[in-house]
């Protein structure tokens, strides 16, 4: 399942990203391109009340509550998702783009040499380049998500 959040739903789609699912997101799409995303096979997730009459309710959700990992919950119990295991981590946090391995030799120079020399497994985003490795984050994410699936 593909989803796209409003500016309302930062968060939420950075959690989306983090279990595997495609999920767009910008702080400065207008509501009609935002509407176009649903011609994607994306659902439409939104908090925002004057945009709910627009969309047909199959294809947009509207997402209640504050905190983003019961936002999370929320929509995972609606919409009967079953997240991989083997698709978290799998998509960059900041761009949705999707992340493949890389050895150490290839990000010499775009990670502090401390982080560096102290980790041997790294992946980077194809569409951004960001670098990531696992550090305390990815213990404290995996954490979080075992709180949101078996709450």
């Amino acid at each position: 399942m593909k989803f796209a959040a409003d500016r309302t739903l930062g968060k939420l789609a950075k959690w989306l990203r983090i279990l595997g699912y495609d999920t767009l997101y910008s702080r400065t799409l207008s509501d009609d391109k935002f509407f176009e995303l649903a011609n994607e096979d994306r659902v439409l997730l939104s908090r925002n009340t004057r945009i709910l009459n627009k969309m047909s309710s199959d294809r947009l959700i509207f997402v209640e509550g504050n905190d983003p990992k019961m936002q999370l919950h929320d929509l995972i119990r609606r919409l009967g998702l079953k997240p991989d295991p083997d698709k978290f981590f799998s998509r960059c946090i900041v761009c949705n783009g999707l992340i493949d391995s890389v050895t150490p030799l290839d990000v010499i120079g775009k990670v502090p040499d401390h982080i560096w020399t102290g980790h041997n497994r790294f992946s980077e985003c194809k569409s951004c380049r960001r670098i990531y490795w696992p550090g305390s984050h990815l213990e404290h994410s995996l954490r979080e998500i075992r709180r949101v699936l078996n709450p």
